[in-house]
């Protein structure tokens, strides 16, 4: 049955550069690129080399430590490169893109799915790495069967695509995809969303709804509390992109990786969606629609989670959303003395706050450098969870294992404390941290 959960704590970050209600013209990239950073933990063993020609499913790599977990190409063409970085460590695979879309053809697979049928061709199509593990947020492993799925309908994070619009005509994919993944669980799939929402009509799915401020569109918050994790536990999350391309491919038994995608950020000329593929390049998405060329930060995500882009790199591989904001590279001398009327405060110390409904043009400076913690309830007014996340982050700077497991380190991923980074008055990196010790907990429980 379902009920709706209020989430107290959190903040919402108002800024300008909201996407319009308008779908623009389809942006089919020249080349488009997997990225294997995109992956916590992945370690790539290549399957393809420069000129080879490719099919939108063709194997490009896979893993190491899951060598059935395949990372397929999303459009047809030829390997242009494979760029290393350093220790020749894979940073991605670039494919040209023929605009023929041709695909390998997977129906044989999916006349009858059950368990095994459907995990196999999730693994050959290269869709399985949208299945995602809770603890650790890492790709879900093939061996494990996960006591429920949750999957969150909506998205909270600061100038987030509109999932009712950004998913209005793929109704029927996502429930395709329901049915699917639902096959891979004993137990439940719940989905988390605003009440009024068009996805409300889905089937076969607990639904809750959440009201209250980011990080309420979090699936980690949403599993948190309907049904934590514990330790022993293993949950399943994949978001609505990745349930269309599972519904896609077992309605016509053939992958379509085309995605819309939001633009949006004060420095964008006019936000909206675009279509576009997965893995998209992004200086045709950008092209002629920002304000200031070179003096902006590109973002492929949100403001809080997302990756720092050049303009000749590639979209992310779970991302429907590009944020451009200013670099913010000005020095502002007593700018802590200014009353702030343009400046966003998470703990109203300036003027701005009586003013609760003005968008701000933020940038990427951090004003400041990082220093000691300052235990000050700050990070807690933001987390809406039953943890401590100061005591939690230095038990991980310790590398104290026993104290980490006692602190709640199974129920958070990065997206989940962005906001603490955020509202830091010690510049504290708080994403990076939490990383560093779910990498310190998969090599222990190893």
């Amino acid at each position: 049955m379902s009920k709706t959960i209020r989430i107290r704590k959190g903040l919402d970050i108002k800024l300008k550069g909201k996407a319009a209600l308008a779908i623009g013209a389809t942006i089919t990239p020249s080349v488009c690129a997997i990225r294997p950073a995109d992956f916590p933990g992945l370690t790539p063993k290549l399957l393809v080399k420069a000129d080879d020609l490719v099919k939108v499913g063709t194997p490009l790599f896979y893993d190491k430590a899951q060598p059935d977990v395949k990372f397929t190409s999303p459009v047809s063409g030829k390997v242009l490169a494979i760029n290393r970085g350093e220790r020749r460590r894979i940073l991605e695979v670039e494919i040209g893109n023929d605009g023929k879309f041709e695909t390998k053809d997977f129906s044989a697979g999916i006349q009858s799915p059950d368990r095994t049928t459907i995990q196999q061709v999730l693994l050959e199509s290269g869709l399985w790495p949208f299945l995602v593990q809770r603890p650790f947020g890492v790709i879900a492993k093939v061996t494990d069967s996960p006591r429920d799925i949750f999957i969150s309908g909506f998205d909270s994070a600061p100038l987030a695509p509109d999932s009712d619009f950004l998913f209005a005509n793929e109704l029927a994919h996502i429930q395709a995809g329901i049915n699917v993944v639902s096959k891979l669980t004993d137990g439940k799939v719940y989905l988390g969303l605003r009440e009024g929402s068009k996805l409300s009509s889905l089937k076969g799915v607990e639904i809750n709804y959440f009201s209250g401020p980011h990080p309420a569109g979090n699936v980690g918050i949403q599993l948190h509390k309907v049904k934590p994790v514990n330790k022993g536990e293993v949950v399943w999350t994949i978001d609505l992109q990745g349930l269309i391309f599972i519904g896609r491919l077992f309605s016509t038994g053939k992958l379509n990786f085309e995605k819309t995608i939001a633009l949006t950020g004060s420095e964008v000329k006019q936000p909206g969606y675009y279509k576009t593929v997965l893995g998209a390049g992004l200086a045709p998405l950008i092209d002629g629609k920002t304000l200031q060329a070179n003096t902006e930060r590109i973002i492929s995500g949100n403001v809080l989670t997302g990756t720092k882009m050049d303009a000749d790199e590639y979209l992310g591989f779970y991302h429907n959303q590009l944020t451009i904001i200013p670099e913010g590279n000005q020095i502002e001398p007593f700018g802590w003395a200014m009353p702030g009327l343009n400046k966003f405060s998470a703990s109203k110390t300036f003027l701005s706050s009586l003013l609760p409904r003005k968008e701000y043009v933020l940038d990427a400076n951090f004003h400041g450098g990082e220093r000691a913690f300052v235990v000050s309830e700050q990070y807690e007014k933001v987390l809406p969870m039953d943890i401590l996340p100061v005591y939690l982050l230095k038990a991980i700077l310790a590398n104290d294992i026993d104290k980490m497991e006692q602190l709640g380190i199974y129920e958070v991923v990065e997206e989940d404390m962005a906001l603490c980074e955020f509202v830091c008055t010690s510049k504290i990196e708080v994403q990076e941290i939490l990383r560093d010790g779910i990498s310190s907990m998969i090599k222990e429980l190893a």
